[in-house]
């Protein structure tokens, strides 16, 4: 299945080039890709679910074509926003980003995206972000003034190329949004900082410029360049990060390594709110965190309907767009419990040719969209196809096991790109307890020992051995 039509036609657009590309990885048959994940101070919204799903399904997609993916996706669990939620929640740092990284492995399950091969903390590589700085102040790139460090952008000779935004337009931005303390400190306006001094009361490190913590955009440059080598095929997220986000990445990992950083990049398209086509804020009201979601709309509904949308394209949540997914969703399940329903009366005899040829012709309808920048919309086109043709076979008067088996088998198949899985359970085990296991240690974190043994029972119950070591825990099955 893994080799229709060659493994090299994939095509995708590239914010970097402003165009389609075909897409040729640096090791044939294998992905490396960093996705960039949320900042743990609240739970996810739906933009950050979007951004999860659509990359979920890139991911799937690449695997259904036979291609071995590394997918790292981050946290940011040092960060401003997330210091000002401790002092509001009268917690310690590591306690809220416990209580939310629980919280984001358990609403991901739900919406069935399939763990990253790699979730890297920036807590946990902060001596390899120090010695990052230090290195950029060695080649000229960055500079120390009063325990911060900021970066030389315009050193950087592709600065703006991502955002394709000149350097006059940028500094402009930039000069506006700064406060004059800030202003003064840098020697040009479009600096931006790889190190922050402490503020008294702050989570800070020890460093060769004081105590202090990083700035954002170092942190994913570190982790990506960390654990998937100097050059990435795919660096992916939100629109919203093509800059500053994306662009300081690219400057600060092409500087420190001499080396292009990212060979194709890929941004989502946005959500927004309502038939009025809201932006979702809080001041609005309209701001929808998946946690709450999940127990008010079916979570498959809501992968399906993000999932079969192309990843650039807005996306516009309204009642009216979730009942038609559900609607659609329903359509191919019943087309999947009729078929299997029928296996109870097939006859045993050969694979029916004619009933293959026909539904190898949709899976290439299938691969044709998928293969233009994972054109969703068509994609699934091919798929209701499929279900028209396992309908119609339900049906007839005699059906033959082996091709009962055949359509289910390639039908599921091709459903699961999409994250969509017709059986008993909806949501994978092991991802159930991986979600247990990160609330457990919230709990311990936030000292509550009677919910994680709590916890710990419940997966005992289950088969599930948990053995705490200081990496971590681990489990196995008994």
């Amino acid at each position: 299945m893994g080799k229709l039509g060659g493994l090299e036609m994939i095509q995708l657009y590239n914010t970097l080039t402003k165009q389609k590309e075909e897409f040729k990885p640096q090791v044939p048959g294998q992905v490396l890709m960093y996705v960039c994940g949320p900042t743990v101070y609240n739970y996810i919204h739906i933009g950050n679910a979007r951004s999860a799903i659509a990359f979920d399904t890139v991911r799937r997609y690449f695997e259904y074509r036979g291609y071995q993916v590394k997918y790292v996706s981050n946290f940011t669990d040092v960060d401003d926003k997330i210091i000002k939620a401790s002092q509001e929640m009268n917690l310690s740092v590591e306690e809220v980003t416990a209580k939310f990284i629980a919280a984001f492995y358990e609403d991901t399950a739900a919406l069935n995206v399939k763990k990253a091969s790699l979730n890297p903390r920036v807590m946990e590589n902060m001596a390899d972000i120090i010695n990052f700085v230090a290195d950029l102040i060695a080649k000229g790139y960055a500079y120390e003034i009063q325990g911060d460090v900021y970066y030389r952008a315009r050193k950087f000779k592709h600065y703006g190329q991502l955002s394709g935004q000149s350097i006059d337009a940028l500094e402009q931005g930039a000069s506006e949004r700064l406060s004059v303390e800030d202003q003064a400190k840098k020697e040009d306006p479009l600096d931006f900082a790889l190190w922050k001094a402490a503020k008294p009361g702050e989570i800070s490190w020890q460093s060769p410029w004081g105590l202090g913590r990083p700035g954002w955009h170092i942190e994913c440059s570190v982790m990506a360049t960390k654990y998937l080598g100097k050059t990435i095929d795919i660096h992916a997220g939100g629109q919203d990060l093509e800059f500053p986000h994306h662009e300081n990445e690219i400057a600060q990992s092409e500087a420190e390594t001499g080396q292009r950083f990212a060979n194709y990049w890929l941004h989502n398209g946005f959500v927004t709110i309502g038939e009025d086509d809201e932006k979702m804020s809080k001041s609005l009201g309209n701001f929808v965190t998946v946690h709450d979601l999940v127990k008010q709309v079916d979570p498959q509904v809501i992968r399906f309907f993000m999932a079969t949308t192309q990843y650039r394209r807005p996306i516009r949540y309204s009642q009216a767009n979730l009942t038609e997914a559900a609607n659609n969703l329903a359509k191919l399940k019943t087309a999947y419990d009729n078929l299997t329903f029928r296996l109870k009366d097939a006859t045993e005899a050969e694979l029916e040719a004619e009933v293959k040829q026909e539904f190898a012709g949709y899976e290439q309808q299938f691969v044709a969209a998928m293969d233009d920048d994972f054109n969703a919309q068509n994609g699934i086109a091919a798929v209701y196809e499929m279900a028209k043709q396992l309908n119609i076979y339900a049906e007839k008067e005699r059906v033959v096991k082996e091709t009962i088996t055949y359509l289910l088998t390639n039908f599921t198949k091709v459903l699961a790109v999409f994250g969509i899985e017709f059986s008993e359970n909806d949501v994978k085990p092991d991802a159930e307890i991986e979600a247990l296991i990160a609330e457990r240690d919230a709990a311990r974190a936030q000292k509550n020992f009677a919910r994680s043994d709590e916890i710990r029972d419940q997966l005992k119950e289950q088969g599930i051995i948990l053995e705490d070591t200081p990496q971590g825990t681990r489990w196995k099955r008994s």
